[in-house]
């Protein structure tokens, strides 16, 4: 099945400048396709919450944006350093943020919780010295 969007948002280590930019362009394209406004509240806090993660802790990456007739999906592949103890990343209030980040109001550990919580699919796999990929689905429907 064709998408009827495909968006890609490069985002760079510690680009605290364009961080929000991505999940702002995908609420306002969600807006335009007229999804309803608490599938779009889910899928923006989602998209902001991987779209830091990108920023803070990883090495640089790409959010991508799928919009399909039913359904919505958001893929953040990123390059290093990977989440050495995905269990312990999945607790709220857990967070590995450097002081810069932390100084900024960022790096409270809700960011995996957040996205999970919102998602209705959230799949993570990462591999310490390479990088992390997740993937969050959104029914459009409900």
């Amino acid at each position: 099945m064709n998408g009827l969007i495909h968006s890609e948002y490069p985002r760079e280590t510690a680009d605290y400048t364009h961080a929000g930019e991505a999940s702002a362009d995908i609420k306002r394209k969600l807006k335009q396709l007229g999804v309803s406004a608490s599938v779009m509240r889910r899928v923006a806090v989602a998209s902001y919450e991987v779209e830091l993660n990108l920023v803070i802790h990883s090495d640089g990456g790409v959010l991508s944006l799928d919009v399909y007739p039913d359904s919505i999906l958001l893929v953040s592949k990123d390059r290093g350093p990977g989440i050495p103890d995905l269990e312990m990343a999945m607790k709220e209030g857990y967070s590995t943020a450097n002081e810069e980040a932390r100084a900024l109001g960022f790096g409270a550990g809700m960011g995996l919780p957040n996205m999970k919580r919102n998602a209705d699919g959230f799949e993570i796999e990462s591999e310490v010295g390479k990088g992390t990929e997740i993937r969050m689905s959104f029914n459009i429907n409900g």
